[in-house]
């Protein structure tokens, strides 16, 4: 039987290839390593090679009459895979029994977006004297103008911009990049934000937005200071900064229609995932039909 410093030594070499080998960005190194935690735990005296298909069927619905949604533990199954996959190529195992386990479907959500004036009431606020007022703004613009996600928002570097064909350069997932066009309101505030970066960063730090103290900034503190803005100027919803990657897509294809180049921007690799944001806009148009049309008038009940 495989002791648990054994199997914690496994799970530790297994987010070290995750690192190291497949390069996967610091905040989903860290959503694996806590899915690999769970398994560990349920795994309990169990060996990792003695795990069958029905011990993993078990820790699901154990999972699932706590409450979490298929999708979390789809992504959880999907860690556990890879981590045996790892096993078999690297430890000789000869069993994955996560193969052919699915998750239980849940009812899909839309992701929620913001109005374009809601957006444009978010992001209008005063910066005065407060470089932290700018570096927020600068990093608000940018995610909403180009649609990038949290950790790629943190991974950029000051010579991932181009402002003299206003474009920046971003590294998705898979360490995959792509060149995403910046909109000039972005671009006048990065601008601004990268006179001051000057000032402030202290030797060692390398990201594009760093804190008042002259270091790379958490991902933690974006969303914080987000949710602070949100509130100051009176948006209610839970707002975070995928919210605003989700309003640059929906607001993108409501104006342009072209779901390809929508694709392309966000870095998805398969398009039926940027189709979400065609059902979003079939809502605002269902509601815009519903409002004005006459045959959409629901009959009053007698």
């Amino acid at each position: 039987m495989m002791s648990g410093n054994s199997r914690d030594a496994l799970a530790t070499a297994y987010l070290s290839h995750l690192v190291n080998e497949r390069r996967l960005s610091p905040l989903t190194c860290e959503s694996y390593a806590r899915d690999i935690a769970v398994l560990l735990h349920f795994a309990d005296e169990t060996s990792l090679d003695q795990l069958r298909i029905h011990h993993i069927r078990r820790f699901v619905a154990q999972r699932h009459g706590k409450g979490f949604s298929g999708k979390s533990l789809a992504r959880m199954l999907s860690a556990w895979r890879g981590f045996y996959q790892y096993l078999a190529r690297d430890h000789g195992y000869t069993c994955n029994p996560c193969t052919g386990v699915r998750a239980p479907k849940s009812p899909r959500t839309l992701p929620h977006t913001l109005s374009p004036d809601e957006a444009a009431n978010l992001l209008d606020f005063p910066v005065d004297d407060d470089p932290m007022a700018l570096r927020d703004k600068a990093m608000f613009e940018l995610c909403y103008s180009s649609g990038l996600r949290l950790a790629e928002l943190i991974g950029l570097r000051p010579g991932d911009l181009n402002f003299s064909d206003g474009t920046v350069r971003v590294t998705g997932k898979g360490g995959k990049t792509r060149i995403v066009p910046i909109g000039s309101q972005a671009a006048r505030v990065l601008s601004e934000w990268m006179k001051l970066r000057e000032v402030l960063v202290k030797p060692g730090a390398t990201a594009l937005f760093v804190s008042r103290y002259g270091r790379n900034i958490s991902p933690r503190s974006i969303s914080h200071r987000l949710k602070i803005q949100a509130a100051r100027q009176g948006i209610g919803a839970n707002i975070h900064p995928h919210v605003l990657r989700h309003s640059f897509a929906s607001h993108l294809l409501q104006s342009s229609g072209d779901l390809r180049a929508v694709q392309e921007m966000l870095g998805h690799a398969s398009i039926s995932t940027t189709q979400v944001y065609t059902h979003l806009d079939f809502q605002h148009l269902a509601k815009v039909y519903d409002a004005a049309h006459p045959r959409a008038r629901k009959k009053e009940k007698p």
